[in-house]
């Protein structure tokens, strides 16, 4: 069952999914698409046309601007932003006030499973790989491949990071998760998964 606050700002020409939560003070912007079990929390901002997939979840007064993409099952933590504006000013030479004619937004776009931690901030343009994580505070202007660990400002690369969130070890040329002992290896954009079925003790019930 859908909930939005009576006390959110909740424009009628967006879209929201099945089961998802719109708490206090939060606003959703016209045109914007929010997918099934979303939950969005107190004073977060959605900015227009900004697409959310499936179980995403926006804490306290996180700031998505549009044009932002963000996958199935991605989380955005409390006051991390999500910046539009490669050049920002309020005003034109002539000393006019900007309009929404007068510059070309720019977006972040943020692959399934993939984490963005407290007061992060994601200068647009720029993608965030699957199942990555945007350590709290860091100030991430460069892509970050599938489940990379980026930290510190500006973010660089300090590790890996499987799909259960827990920092992965190296084993060779494979990485794998100290949780569920699944194995990693390197692909074109990071590390991707080894299938079970491909791993070669499968089916030896070791």
């Amino acid at each position: 069952m859908t909930r939005i606050e009576s006390s959110a700002d909740v424009s009628p020409e967006a879209t929201i999914g099945a089961g998802t939560n719109i708490w206090h003070l939060a606003q959703v912007r016209e045109g914007a698409i929010l997918g099934s079990g979303c939950n969005i929390g107190r004073g977060a901002y959605i900015g227009p046309k900004v697409e959310l997939g499936d179980n995403c979840k926006v804490q306290n007064y996180a700031l998505v601007y549009e044009p932002a993409r963000l996958a199935d099952g991605v989380f955005i933590g409390p006051a991390a932003v999500l910046t539009n504006d490669l050049f920002p000013r309020a005003i034109n030479t002539d000393g006019s006030l900007k309009s929404h004619d007068d510059w070309e937004s720019v977006g972040v776009t943020i692959g399934r499973g993939a984490s963005i931690g407290a007061q992060a901030v994601c200068i647009a343009p720029l993608t965030i790989g699957p199942w990555a994580t945007v350590a709290a505070g860091a100030v991430v202007n460069r892509d970050v491949p599938a489940h990379a660990i980026v930290a510190g400002v500006p973010a660089r690369q300090i590790g890996w990071v499987g799909e259960a969130g827990h920092p992965l070890h190296q084993e060779g040329d494979q990485w794998v998760c100290p949780v569920s002992a699944s194995r990693y290896r390197l692909a074109t954009n990071g590390l991707e998964r080894i299938p079970y079925e491909l791993l070669p003790d499968a089916g030896t019930g070791r």
